[in-house]
């Protein structure tokens, strides 16, 4: 196990370990280096299985070969909706070899959202999970010309489905198997097509405004990042990480699967969303990347334990935290730590730290890795004083990854770290805003050439939207974002004007703001429409006496409840309004919440209405 003091494990490697100027050339080169060691292992009917590179390879081969029979051409898109599992990864490979265009959808989504995408993207081949993903899919298909194929994942609950164009991964594979060995050789000949400059993968990402944005990243900048983070903090052939975050998000995508193929690191996959604390434990990752919500959750979860134990053993953690404290204090300023200290965090492991890092499953970590959002300072110290370096990135959609990277040798609490050796950072002289620039960079917005060009600079740097400060360490913090993107705690991107939109549709509400950056769920601010809901309440004989008193009546709350369910259908989940507050002041255009045009100011309204935004959170 790692001590925090020592960091020698935590060096980076500058070399590469993997030939390949694409992604394809990239896996093909590891499956023929490392061909029977185990890459990936995913959990099946409570047994854990294990995938070499070589059967990787086999089935990744047998898709791209049912790919091609069924006419997928270089440059078409291909989209997968489904949970993070092993046949995710298996069809993105595939659809990459083929050198078609990759693109994922989160299973979140609803239907409208799901035609969105793959007629954006021109989507011609949909893999899907299961049959929850495949209604989706039947639902809006007659409205994409250009979809050809439905590919299931699982076929449970389908047994009896004939439809000449939905087919199982199975029947892909042997359809496959067939077309390989009538075609011997077009696979490899489709490998050595893809260029360096090739579009490899769609990522969508919320945006500002309007509809989800197709960010395009070449297979250039994705070998390029993948080598660039073995720079931060090197992973090895030995190391082994768990995947369970969305890998139609980049996170995922980068520094679960491709990184993972890069270094060689098993990829282990969790059972479903709901499994991730059972499974952390039993795979024990030796690297490990998540959003602060999942570290929030597992201290969470370490603080309720500690709330049900005795006094003695409360009194024994509060001691051995304490050390662990006062070592991470010394670690943070830079202070070398003395053996008597050292002594005292061994006792402390004994006694309590190592049964808290086995708890939560991180006792076999050399290093965790926070991104996505922001996340408090406060837990990123408790981490360290369980022995546990916590190092925080930052980056985006755009950046393919990360851009920052705070190192462990000098961690600096509040910060994102200096910028990588992959790329360029800088402050706006004027604006303050954090831009970047470098062979990283996505190639732009699909069929959005004007949003393309406004996210660039005159002289070629990305506008990331937020803004900075730099200290004299080249240490990065951001201190405000220019425009109002929610990032939720769960590391989603949110565009509150299209939920907003939605609900001000209803006769019933004048102006919405929602509320979640940072936080587990999100809420809204609402102001009701006075005559409207007035007319309701006289209608449906709801007793009320003044402003105050209607935007409280029962029926008035179920009222605006029945709007938000309406609107929340049409939404992933993550994007759903979990609680409201309706304004209880009449307001007008004198009052300082509302603009002349009678629309709430969305930075005042969540200052002025701080205590009922914290009420909603408290009662969650």
């Amino acid at each position: 196990m790692s001590n925090l003091w020592d960091l020698s494990h935590l060096q980076p490697v500058s070399g590469s370990v993997l030939d390949g100027d694409n992604i394809a050339a990239m896996f093909w080169n590891a499956v023929q280096k490392r061909g029977p060691q185990v890459w990936l292992r995913e959990k099946d009917l409570g047994i854990w299985k294990s995938w070499t590179w070589n059967q990787v390879g086999e089935a990744v081969g047998e898709i791209a070969g049912g790919l091609m029979a069924l006419g997928f051409a270089p440059g078409q898109c291909a989209s997968i909706l489904s949970n993070t599992n092993a046949r995710w990864v298996l069809a993105d490979l595939a659809v990459l070899s083929c050198g078609g265009v990759a693109n994922g959808i989160y299973p979140t989504d609803a239907a409208p959202q799901v035609h969105y995408l793959c007629e954006d993207s021109g989507t011609r081949v949909l893999f899907v999970e299961d049959d929850e993903q495949l209604d989706k899919a039947l639902e809006v298909r007659a409205q994409l010309p250009l979809l050809q194929k439905i590919v299931v994942f699982d076929m449970e609950g389908l047994r009896e489905l004939k439809d000449q164009d939905v087919l199982s991964l199975q029947a892909l594979r042997a359809l496959g198997r067939d077309w390989n060995a009538a075609n011997p050789g077009a696979l490899q000949q489709r490998i050595a097509a893809v260029r360096p400059e090739d579009v490899a993968i769609l990522v969508y990402t919320s945006g500002t405004t309007g509809k989800p944005k197709g960010a395009m990243h070449t297979h250039a900048a994705l070998a390029y990042t993948v080598r660039g983070n073995n720079t931060l903090v090197a992973r090895t052939e030995s190391d082994e990480a768990m995947c369970f975050l969305p890998l139609c998000h980049i996170a995922e995508r980068m520094g679960g699967e491709y990184f993972a193929l890069y270094t060689g690191c098993k990829l282990n996959f969790v059972e479903n969303p709901d499994t991730v604390p059972e499974n952390v434990r039993e795979i024990a990752p030796t690297v490990f990347t998540a959003v602060p919500r999942v570290w929030e959750k597992f201290y969470s979860g370490v603080t309720i334990s500690l709330k049900e134990s005795s006094r003695m053993q409360q009194a024994v953690y509060a001691w051995a935290i304490g050390v662990g404290m006062k070592i991470a204090e010394r670690v943070l300023a830079g202070q070398p730590v003395g053996a008597g200290l050292r002594a005292q965090f061994q006792l402390a492991r004994w006694l309590v730290i190592d049964n808290v890092r086995k708890m939560i499953g991180i006792h076999r970590a050399r290093f965790l890795v926070t991104g996505a959002a922001p996340i408090a300072p406060d837990l990123i110290k408790w981490y360290l004083a369980l022995g546990v370096p916590m190092l925080e990135v930052w980056g985006m959609t755009e950046t393919c990854g990360a851009s920052t990277g705070m190192r462990p040798e000098r961690i600096k609490l509040g910060s994102i770290g200096p910028q990588t050796n992959f790329n360029q950072v800088r402050l706006d002289p004027e604006t303050s805003e954090i831009q970047v620039k470098g062979p990283n960079v996505f190639k732009g917005y699909l069929n959005l050439p004007d949003k393309t060009a406004e996210t660039f600079t005159d002289d070629g740097w990305l506008r990331t939207g937020d803004v900075g400060t730099v200290d004299q360490d080249g240490y990065f913090r951001i201190t405000d974002r220019m425009k109002d993107i929610i990032i939720t705690a769960g590391g989603k991107n949110v565009t509150p004007s299209e939920i907003e939109n939605e609900l001000k549709f209803s006769p019933y509400i004048t102006d919405a703001v929602v509320i979640g950056d940072k936080r587990p769920y999100l809420t809204v601010i609402i102001m009701i429409d006075q005559e409207n809901v007035e007319k309701y309440a006289q209608d449906h004989d709801v007793p009320f006496s003044n402003y105050a008193s209607l935007t409280r009546a029962p029926e008035v709350q179920q009222l605006i409840q029945d709007v938000i369910d309406e609107v929340n259908k049409k939404f992933a989940r993550v994007e759903q309004i979990k609680k409201f507050f309706l304004l209880d002041t009449q307001l007008t255009a004198e009052d300082e919440e509302l603009t002349p045009t009678m629309k709430l100011k969305r930075k005042l309204v969540q200052t002025k209405y701080a205590l009922q935004i914290e009420a909603m959170y408290r009662q969650g």
